[in-house]
């Protein structure tokens, strides 16, 4: 492997190329980020073009650790899982991330090489924005700043959750928390097998489907096809952050 390669995969490839004289599908990914529209139109074009793309298929890593930092990125489709590079064959999840979301502002902030590895859940195409334009965006726009301290808020709550969880929940209260709202925000019918949601928990799939089992029999969530669909988004909050003896609204 090239020291090129070694720092993106090799599957990248510009918009330019797999979407010739047409932005549409980077560009409609934008649209809905206020920071995106207070852009001159030849700003907006500049950074469609300059947006790159990369593609992994189930179980492949698509950005590796300890490599230099290339941008920020977005994923397009698809689902990924941040973890810690492997040591010893084992490695630690910290979140998942789900098409429609940004993640590694942090990475991009600094200048050092990425501390975790990004792995693709199920068939992803994530969107990377070149370092230049990110910080070219930090330097000239308020909307963006704005963004992306909002962005980074968001990130410490969801820390904070996962460190309590780690030490003090239970293997059910932590599943729970891997469907609420500090992780899935958008939708509460959310598209996600038992297999990938053992994955982002860091349980087995045994274990997940018993802490599934019990939630739905709390009231708490309903099953469907690969489907689970959040039934009462605020005793789910109360069983994560409480006893996971005592009784929810919805299971009295």
């Amino acid at each position: 492997m090239d020291d090129n390669s070694a720092h993106e995969p090799a599957r990248r490839s510009t918009l330019n190329a797999m979407f010739p004289n047409n932005h549409m599908p980077v560009s409609n990914f934008l649209a809905v980020y206020p920071w995106f529209s207070q852009l001159t139109r030849s700003q907006q074009d500049q950074l469609c073009e300059r947006i790159e793309s990369i593609k992994g298929r189930k179980g492949e890593v698509l950005l590796q650790a300890n490599v230099p930092v290339c941008g920020w990125y977005a994923v397009f489709s698809g689902l990924i899982k941040i973890q810690t590079a492997p040591v010893k064959g084992r490695s630690s999840s910290f979140l998942g991330v789900a098409s429609g979301r940004w993640f590694g502002e942090g990475s991009a902030l600094k200048s050092e090489p990425r501390r975790y590895e990004v792995i693709a859940l199920r068939d992803t195409e994530l969107f990377c924005m070149p370092l230049q334009d990110f910080n070219q965006l930090r330097a000239t726009s308020i909307e963006f700043n704005h963004f992306l301290t909002d962005l980074l808020n968001f990130r410490v709550s969801q820390a904070m959750a996962l460190i309590e969880a780690s030490r003090l929940r239970t293997a059910e209260q932590r599943v729970a928390l891997s469907l609420s709202r500090l992780f899935w925000d958008r939708t509460r019918r959310l598209s996600l097998s038992q297999d990938e949601l053992a994955s982002l928990v860091g349980v087995s799939r045994q274990t997940t489907n018993q802490a599934l089992q019990s939630l739905v029999q709390r009231g708490l969530v309903t099953l469907d096809f690969g489907r689970v669909s959040i039934a009462d988004d605020e005793a789910l909050t109360r069983f994560i952050f409480s006893g996971s003896d005592e009784p929810t609204s919805a299971a009295q």
